[in-house]
């Protein structure tokens, strides 16, 4: 099923795209803009759309300080809004980036088949990317002794994008805020706890992620999570129907760099095979 057979002739997304609703995941201490192109896109074909803000994980301007909450409770708000939707809808689809695509997994082992499918950018289950430096091996030391109470993690160049028309609107956007498309200048550490303790959760239950089918999109260039983290998926994942493309031109923020495009039809495609019951 192809996303132009989401329209109806009117014009008018077809009453399965509606039936269909998406909750949109972004990534670590960030907002949905990292997925404002995809929700565009779907939102035009009629399904219904849920960006999720969640209390303690996204990105919050109105706090001069991020204050980060356990990872348990990122995956309550999921939970919470897949069984709201339910009520209305005949499908619920996950589209998770980087840290929020462990957090669809996440959802998923929780919600079980409450969950119809999950679409997964640049899944980010191990840090292992060509630009993670070899010092990355001991922030568990940060993580979980008193060493690391001052430290933050600061954005820096490439900022997760090849493109170096994007890279720099992003530059531009950090020296005046402290948020951008591609994310926060600034994560604290109990953000980055919680998101270890997330992703060891999740890797540990990846045979538990019951629904039937999931998309698995991945930048072959990632500077942060390596396509091996797609070895990680084949491997501990056991849906009717797993399904992966690398990306051959952009790195890790793969909804605003080159292969945009390719990210959104593909995703697009994907979305109305599983409103239409092909995928």
């Amino acid at each position: 099923m192809s996303a132009r057979e989401s329209f109806d002739t009117a014009g008018v997304g077809h009453p399965a795209a509606r039936r269909t609703a998406v909750v949109l995941l972004h990534g670590l201490c960030s907002t949905p803009d990292e997925l404002r192109p995809v929700e565009s896109s779907l939102r035009s074909l009629g399904y219904a759309i849920h960006p999720l803000p969640i209390a303690g994980y996204s990105f919050d301007a109105e706090l001069t300080v991020q204050r980060a909450t356990p990872f348990a409770g990122w995956i309550d708000a999921i939970e919470q809004k897949v069984d709201a939707l339910r009520a209305t809808h005949d499908r619920v689809m996950l589209i998770g980036i980087s840290a929020g695509a462990s957090l669809a997994l996440g959802a998923a082992i929780r919600c079980g088949r409450r969950v119809d499918a999950l679409v997964l950018m640049s899944t980010t289950l191990r840090f292992d990317g060509w630009s993670v430096p070899r010092r990355q091996f001991f922030l568990p030391l940060a993580f979980y002794t008193p060493l690391g109470r001052f430290w933050k993690y600061r954005e820096r160049p490439p900022y997760g994008v090849k493109n170096e028309r994007v890279r720099a609107w992003i530059e531009r956007e950090l020296r005046t805020r402290r948020i951008s498309s591609a994310g926060a200048s600034v994560i604290g550490i109990a953000h980055l706890r919680e998101h270890d303790r997330l992703i060891r959760h999740v890797r540990a239950r990846l045979a538990q992620v019951v629904c039937e089918d999931v998309l698995a999109l991945h930048a072959r260039e990632d500077e942060v999570a390596s396509i091996a983290n797609l070895d990680i998926l084949a491997r501990g994942l056991r849906c009717a129907s797993f399904r992966t493309v690398i990306l051959g031109n952009s790195f890790h923020m793969i909804t605003i760099d080159n292969d945009r495009q390719q990210v959104i039809r593909e995703t697009l495609e994907f979305a109305a095979a599983v409103a239409h019951g092909t995928a």
